[in-house]
């Protein structure tokens, strides 16, 4: 039940806010919007947007390499593919599908696998702090306003909670195990470790860092790109990087930001007093452009893969 609940509570949270959207801006008048939208813009944000998968899968093989492995560079941007078409589906499940790729096709240990991408997360983490840092800097009281009203106090404190309990759980007990069903969770658990901490033994530490910052710069470069396709909006470069992050947050709560990354957008714009309908707009284009992007791409990974791998065997 509560597997389901995790799969159908997003979906139908979405579909409300979709509802909604079309509130704020009729279908007839979004469809002029898309009619009228200049498409070489949304082009040049998706090819950032590719650009940015292609390095993901490059910088994971820098990852993989000191826990002993060196997956195909192919197979590595099948499976991110992958990962973000299952996102789209059930929320975070596009990790577990990408790890399970490599287990597959290139005989890495899910765990392991699995570890090396919270490593990647973590690294992600960081970079998204690192753009609100900055944004700060030019618009402090806008994006307090935006990180207060999406992050729960007690829900942080539940979840450090319930690590610590977690670690105390594993030290006094599974640590000690040597058989049975407790061993198995200490090698797994183990085995995620050494995945997590691969970072921490990179030898090309440096091209590691250059490529998440590229990643990020791909992000913020696909965002930026696509404002000029809507031909009413003119957006600072505060009210960019508030949109930006406000778009982050809304695809982390529903598949993919559905119904709610226009409505996420919009709000942002909104507070550099961008009229609403236009800004309503382009977070629809710009959610439709990506959410097309990922089917298309993600569809062809399933298609490629076990093809890609026949002929190689």
């Amino acid at each position: 039940m509560k597997k389901t609940l995790k799969i159908i509570l997003p979906l139908a949270l979405g579909g409300i806010l979709v509802w909604y959207l079309f509130t704020i801006i009729p279908p007839e008048t979004l469809l002029i919007y898309f009619k009228n939208a200049n498409y070489w813009w949304i082009s040049l944000g998706l090819f950032f947007g590719v650009l940015s998968h292609l390095s993901r899968a490059y910088r994971w093989k820098f990852m993989l390499e000191p826990i002993g492995y060196n997956p195909k560079f192919t197979n590595s941007v099948l499976a991110v593919l992958i990962g973000y078409f299952v996102n789209l589906a059930i929320p975070r499940a596009g990790e577990v599908s990408r790890a399970t790729v490599m287990v597959n096709y290139e005989k890495i240990p899910f765990e392991k696998g699995f570890g090396t991408i919270v490593a990647e997360r973590i690294a992600d983490l960081i970079m998204m702090l690192i753009i609100i840092g900055i944004t700060l800097f030019f618009q402090f009281d806008y994006i307090l306003e935006l990180v207060s009203k999406n992050f729960n106090p007690f829900k942080i404190a539940f979840i450090i909670a319930g690590i610590i309990g977690a670690i105390i759980i594993f030290s006094l007990f599974v640590k000690k195990a040597e058989k049975g069903f407790l061993f198995k969770i200490k090698t797994f658990v183990l085995s995620l470790v050494e995945g997590v901490t691969s970072i921490l033994k990179m030898k090309k530490k440096w091209a590691f860092i250059f490529h998440t910052v590229f990643i990020w710069t791909m992000y913020v470069a696909m965002f930026w790109a696509t404002i000029p396709a809507i031909e009413e909006l003119k957006v600072p470069i505060g009210g960019i990087l508030v949109g930006f992050i406000a778009g982050g947050f809304s695809i982390a709560a529903t598949n993919g930001g559905i119904g709610l990354y226009p409505v996420a957008v919009a709000g942002a714009f909104k507070l550099f007093g961008v009229l609403e309908e236009p800004a309503t707009a382009f977070g629809s284009v710009m959610w439709a452009a990506q959410t097309a992007m990922i089917i298309f791409f993600g569809g062809l990974a399933f298609l490629l893969l076990p093809i890609y791998n026949k002929s190689k065997n």
